[in-house]
C-alpha cells in the first residue's frame, strides 16, 4: 500500500506540471493562429486599398473581432501597417525568390527571378502591388512604416544586384557591366508593366515587358549568355570558360 502510494505521488507530480504547461502552449498557439488569420486580412486589405486604407476598425469588421482583439495582437495601427509589409515580403520571397534560386548559377537564375517577379505582378493586376503603392502613399513621409517598406525593397534590388553580379562572374554578362544599372532598368520594366497593364489594360502588356527583357539582357550579354537567352543549356558557357584557360 506504501508503495502504491508512492507511485501515485510520483505519477502526479510529473504529470502535473506537464498538463499545467500544456495550456499555456495552446494558448500561444491559438493567439500565434488568430495572429496570422488576422494578418492575412490585413494584408488582401491593403492590396486592395492601400497600406494608408489599413486601419484596426476595418480589419476588425472584416474579421468580425472587436477592435480591441485586434489591437492586442499589433498594438498601433502603425505597427499593423509594418507587420503588413514584412508579411508581404515574405510572401514575395516564397514566391519569387526562393524557387528561383533553385535554377542555376548565372543568367538562368537571373532570368527565373525576373520571370517569376513578372508573374507575381500579373497575379495582382486586381488587387495591386505593396511595394508599388507603398512607394506612392510613403514616398515624402518619413517614419518607421517607410523605412520598413525601404528595407524590403532594397533588399529586394540587392538581390537582383547579386544575380547580375554570378552571371557576370558565370560569363553570361559583360565583365564592364554596371550591375546597378541593370537592376535600374529591370525594375524600370516591372514599372511600365504595372502601369499599362494595371491602369492602361492594354492587352499584351505582359508579352511585352518578357520581349523587353530579353532584348535588354542580350545588350549586356556574353556569346555564352545569348546562347543560354536563345534556350541553351548553361553547361555552355563553364565548358567555353574551361577551354579558353586550357
Amino acid at each position: 500500500m506504501e508503495q502504491d502510494a508512492h507511485l501515485s505521488a510520483v505519477t502526479d507530480s510529473t504529470v502535473s506540471p506537464i498538463r499545467d504547461s500544456a495550456a499555456p502552449q495552446r494558448t500561444l498557439l491559438k493567439g500565434q493562429q488568430t495572429r496570422a488569420a488576422i494578418l492575412d486580412a490585413a494584408l488582401a486589405l491593403a492590396s486592395n486599398m492601400g497600406l494608408e486604407g489599413l486601419s484596426i476598425g476595418a480589419l476588425a469588421e472584416v474579421t468580425q473581432m472587436s477592435k480591441s482583439g485586434v489591437f492586442a495582437h499589433f498594438g498601433s495601427r502603425e505597427e499593423l501597417q509594418i507587420s503588413v509589409v514584412r508579411e508581404y515580403h515574405n510572401k514575395f520571397e516564397e514566391e519569387v525568390f526562393f524557387p528561383a534560386m533553385r535554377e542555376t548559377r548565372g543568367l538562368p537564375r537571373l532570368k527565373a527571378l525576373f520571370q517569376r517577379w513578372v508573374h507575381r505582378v500579373s497575379m495582382e493586376l486586381d488587387s495591386g502591388c505593396i511595394y508599388i503603392s507603398g512607394a506612392v502613399e510613403f514616398d515624402d513621409r518619413p517614419g518607421p512604416v517607410r523605412d520598413a517598406l525601404v528595407l524590403m525593397v532594397q533588399a529586394w534590388q540587392s538581390a537582383l544586384e547579386r544575380a547580375v553580379k554570378i552571371a557576370v562572374e558565370e560569363s553570361h554578362l559583360q565583365q564592364d557591366i554596371d550591375p546597378l544599372q541593370l537592376v535600374f532598368e529591370l525594375h524600370g520594366l516591372i514599372l511600365a508593366l504595372h502601369h499599362d497593364a494595371r491602369f492602361l489594360r492594354n492587352a499584351g502588356a505582359i508579352e511585352r515587358v518578357r520581349t523587353a527583357f530579353e532584348r535588354l539582357v542580350g545588350h549586356y550579354a556574353t556569346p555564352a549568355g545569348l546562347l543560354i537567352l536563345n534556350g541553351a543549356k548553361s553547361a555552355a558557357p563553364r565548358a567555353s570558360r574551361a577551354k579558353a584557360r586550357g
